[in-house]
């Protein structure tokens, strides 16, 4: 038993390390090349490795890579084709996030199905709010998942797996389809993109419906309604280290610094995500949040300087409460929402 959590603790290392380079190397040269979304490889990067302690097969990546590149094209078109069309417009968008979470119910999929929900918030949103991106989304995307796809192989052979010895995965129990919920989060998500389409705010549109994407698949792991609670607050934390993060890099505004403060936050968060824990969705979904408001300060991103750090907190906790409040609400009565709302 001794032997089995050396094992599993070498290995949280191993995949805390890689998220880490994988992340900063990605991040700081996103930057440097003057990306528009800077933490969209990294974010990429960090789900692929944080899915698994071995690289992805190479059938398997390019698989991926196809279905966020297809789900991205097919997004761009419908945002062309519907964009000025709110009704049928609104109704694919609910289509397709209900799929997204009713995959998600089942515990299958994988990363690839998260990545997919992302894709389908992002392109829709820039492609309304900003008519200067609406053009270069495709190229945004494909430059996102070929980075994520190359940071992913390279932390893989800068912190290789041991050949010689594998920790026991984890069974993966499948869940029943759970539809109720998933029409539940898909009414959720749709209402935080209706609040930014009407509001016209760019920064906003960037951090809160994923924000709510996030935590509804964090939810569950909450067991109570602290648990809960301790969601939104561990989410806030990657918000609070972003504006840390934010502060330090005004000092030395340079690559090295971006690098290293990346590479420590990230080490922080990400070596509790690669944790065989139920509670590393969680610290995943923090530091979906730090990348996130961390890209948004230094990101080009029209509009996107103009909002302090402060606000875009306050985005994000406005977020949180808005997806726990209405889970709370629409989630279907069962024994574990029960402890949720209670």
């Amino acid at each position: 038993m001794s032997t089995e959590r050396d094992l599993s603790v070498e290995e949280q290392k191993r995949k805390g390390l890689r998220v880490a380079f994988a992340v900063s190397i990605g991040f700081t040269f996103a930057v440097h090349a003057g990306a528009i979304v800077p933490f969209l490889g990294p974010l990429f990067a960090a789900q692929f490795l944080l899915g698994s302690s071995r690289p992805m097969p190479l059938g398997k990546t390019i698989g991926a890579a196809m279905v966020i590149l297809i789900a991205g094209t097919a997004m761009m078109v419908l945002t062309n084709v519907l964009g000025d069309r709110p009704a049928p417009f609104l109704l694919m968008l609910g289509l397709i996030y209900f799929a997204c979470f009713a995959a998600q119910s089942t515990g299958k999929g994988g990363p690839a199905v998260f990545l997919v929900l992302v894709v389908s918030i992002i392109v829709p949103l820039l492609g309304i709010l900003n008519e200067e991106l609406a053009n270069s989304i495709l190229s945004i995307l494909v430059a996102g998942v070929l980075s994520g796809t190359v940071l992913m192989w390279l932390a893989h052979a800068v912190f290789p797996e041991p050949f010689f010895r594998e920790v026991e995965a984890a069974p993966i129990h499948q869940r029943p389809l759970a539809l109720e919920r998933a029409l539940a989060n898909t009414v959720i998500l749709l209402g935080s993109v209706v609040i930014c389409l009407t509001s016209d705010n760019l920064t906003a549109a960037a951090v809160i419906p994923i924000t709510v994407a996030s935590l509804l698949g964090q939810l569950d792991v909450a067991a109570s309604a602290r648990a809960a609670i301790g969601l939104v607050l561990v989410n806030l934390f990657g918000g609070l280290l972003a504006s840390i993060a934010y502060a330090a890099l005004s000092l030395r505004p340079n690559l090295l610094s971006i690098f290293l403060i990346v590479f420590v936050v990230v080490l922080l968060i990400g070596g509790r995500a690669a944790a065989r824990s139920k509670d590393a969705p969680v610290f995943a979904g923090a530091l979906t949040t730090f990348l996130i408001l961390f890209g948004l300060g230094v990101s080009p991103l029209p509009g996107s300087a103009a909002e302090s750090f402060a606000t875009r907190i306050v985005y994000v906790a406005a977020a949180l409460i808005y997806a726990l409040l209405f889970a709370a609400i629409l989630w279907p009565r069962t024994g574990e929402t029960k402890r949720i709302s209670a």
